[in-house]
């Protein structure tokens, strides 16, 4: 079975790629102490179909690129809501 890992899409504003971030709690050898510690992977999206906020399952492949080596095998869960900015400005002034 081929090496999967399941995160967050961060960024998918590039062609055929999503950027995945995969958050882990470790403990320091030493200290005892528990740290968050987020990893970013680049997986290939063959059909643009991951969002931003989702939930993906990715597993490791050939490389495809210089960065990428991951491909997306599916989404365990769309994200939920978006904030969209209005691209317009209204005038306030009355004119």
């Amino acid at each position: 079975m081929a090496h999967t890992l399941i995160g967050t899409v961060t960024s998918a504003k590039r062609d055929k790629t999503i950027t995945v971030s995969i958050v882990s709690r470790e403990t320091h050898p030493l200290y005892r102490k528990q740290y968050t510690k987020t990893r970013k992977y680049t997986a290939h999206d063959e059909k643009n179909e991951a969002k931003p906020g989702d939930r993906v399952e990715i597993a490791m492949c050939r490389p495809l690129s210089k960065t990428k080596a991951y491909t997306l095998v599916r989404i365990i869960e769309k994200a939920r809501g978006t904030v969209e900015l209005k691209e317009e400005v209204y005038d306030t002034t009355g004119e």
